[in-house]
């Protein structure tokens, strides 16, 4: 039976747009894994847990342009900080659930699975690299579809596997952005203007996902937010 692979090229997709490369980079199609073995010991991979669970390996065929972009070369941002956003954007098209830690490892294993697809990313030239990505569900493979899903009880049943996984609340009351030289010529006194007007309500994240705003209060002499809307799932996506 052929495997529809649509969820997992999307994924391949998501990572794509997101991968600060100095060049624009496209999913060419699906590949055979010999592609990405020569590079395999220089995977970055993580695993999604979810209605889905999800292990993902990128494999790079040069990463000079990480240290360019998390300014590694002063030390602000290790390489696995540069590519989470776009990781987590490869995770997102897999529902509700939690993308665990980046790590550097071997992706010869994942390569090696026959059930793992294999995304060549290039700039139209020449490979930038490859996206492994094997779905599973309760310890079994898929195909990667959204169909079927009913037959598998309801998400928050599922959800409740992870119910006591810790996850990262923030809450933001404005960003900018800022060159690395100017966050280098950062000192006391110093003051950064925020996207953001006086008395706008803060984001709440989740694990860097918005997921409601809010109103910065103080209690006992410590900060806290008062929730005062929470957002749905394409309002939190958008």
């Amino acid at each position: 039976m052929s495997i529809t692979l649509t969820l997992h090229e999307t994924s391949a997709r998501e990572l794509a747009q997101h991968l600060p490369h100095p060049a624009a980079l496209r999913v060419s199609g699906i590949v055979p894994p010999r592609a990405a073995s020569a590079y395999a010991p220089q995977g970055i991979a993580a695993t999604f847990v979810g209605a889905l669970t999800a292990d993902l390996a990128l494999i790079l065929t040069d990463r000079s342009f990480l240290a360019a972009a998390g300014g590694s070369a002063a030390g602000l941002v290790s390489a696995v900080d540069v590519l989470r956003p776009a990781m987590e954007a490869a995770a997102s098209v897999f529902d509700a659930g939690v993308l665990g830690e980046l790590r550097e490892e071997d992706a010869a294993g994942l390569l090696s699975d026959p059930e793992t697809a294999v995304f060549e990313l290039t700039d139209g030239i020449s490979p930038a690299g490859w996206l492994a990505v094997r779905v599973r569900e309760h310890g079994t493979v898929q195909d990667g579809t959204r169909q079927g899903r009913a037959q598998d009880g309801p998400v928050s049943a599922r959800l409740s596997l992870i119910s006591n996984v810790e996850m990262a609340l923030t809450v933001e009351i404005g960003r900018t952005r800022m060159s690395v030289r100017d966050a280098l010529a950062l000192e006391p006194g110093k003051v950064i203007e925020l996207d953001r007007s006086a008395g706008a309500p803060a984001d709440v994240l989740l694990n860097g996902r918005l997921i409601a705003h809010g109103e910065v209060v103080v209690v006992d002499q410590d900060y806290a937010v008062r929730i005062t809307r929470i957002l749905d799932t394409a309002e939190g996506l958008g």
